[in-house]
């Protein structure tokens, strides 16, 4: 009897282990399939997250360029907020402004003309004591020096004196027509930084008017008011350095042609003397 107990506690406690290792199993098989679902599950998101980063970025790129302007469109911007009363007349000052030193630039450059070959083209005419086909090369030719030359051969036949002042008379018509139009940039050098000093004035004194109105110095008030103003001036100031770079080369263009006129009349009148063409008096 007592074997017999001893047999049937060893079975059930046989028992009872395998049926703890199996629970063990199963719990373990359980526990490693929900950490692969997990795994799964963060491998799923992990894309998900990083599109998401990708569109956040992309995003904030966006609105960095949009809150940001650059170039035209920041002067755009500024050009509004000085208002486009002043403003627009500063911008028409800049247009005609620049209308006339590019005509005044283009009508420069096809005045200049080579003198020295000019001057071999008449001596060479002369020479051979043929005024007429020396005045044909004059006026077949561009340019104030080619004009002087022809008006002082027009008048070999009335005496050296004569054709020294044609000469010099001349001169200064052709002077006259060189400055042309230089009054008119002058004067939008001038204009333009006036205008926007008015408009500044003008937008202080509306500024005092919205303190007057709020019955309180507001710093964003003021500083509104003042930013409008001077934008006026900035931009007047802006428009009359550009005018007078143009002015200033258009000035020193002149200067080089009307030396180049002085030496070629010299050099015409002693062409004259030289090959006895006129009478002397």
């Amino acid at each position: 009897m007592t074997l017999v107990a001893v047999l049937a506690i060893l079975f059930v406690g046989f028992q009872q282990i395998s049926i703890a290792d199996e629970s063990s199993d199963s719990a373990m098989t359980e526990e490693t399939v929900d950490s692969n679902v997990a795994e799964a599950a963060m491998e799923e998101e992990a894309p998900m997250e990083k599109e998401e980063m990708k569109e956040e970025e992309t995003t904030m790129v966006v609105e960095e360029e949009i809150a940001a302007p650059t170039g035209h469109q920041l002067i755009k911007k500024y050009f509004i907020e000085g208002g486009p009363g002043f403003m627009g007349i500063v911008l028409i000052c800049l247009i005609l402004g620049l209308a006339f030193c590019i005509e005044r630039i283009i009508s420069l450059n096809l005045s200049t003309v080579n003198t020295k070959k000019l001057l071999s083209d008449v001596d060479s005419k002369l020479q051979s004591g043929d005024v007429e086909g020396a005045k044909e090369v004059c006026k077949n030719t561009r340019g104030p020096v080619a004009s002087i030359f022809y008006q002082g051969l027009s008048r070999v036949s009335e005496g050296i004196e004569i054709v020294e002042k044609s000469i010099v008379s001349y001169g200064s018509v052709q002077m006259g027509l060189l400055e042309k139009g230089l009054v008119w940039i002058s004067l939008f050098i001038a204009l333009a930084p006036m205008l926007g000093f008015m408009g500044t004035v003008i937008g202080m004194i509306e500024a005092f008017d919205a303190i007057e109105v709020a019955g309180d110095i507001s710093p964003g008030l003021v500083a509104g008011g003042i930013k409008v103003a001077l934008l006026t001036t900035v931009f007047g100031l802006i428009v009359a350095i550009i005018l007078q770079i143009f002015y200033n080369y258009i000035v020193s263009k002149i200067d080089d042609l009307v030396n180049s006129m002085e030496d070629a009349s010299i050099g015409i009148v002693d062409l004259m003397i030289k090959h006895n063409v006129t009478k002397k008096s």
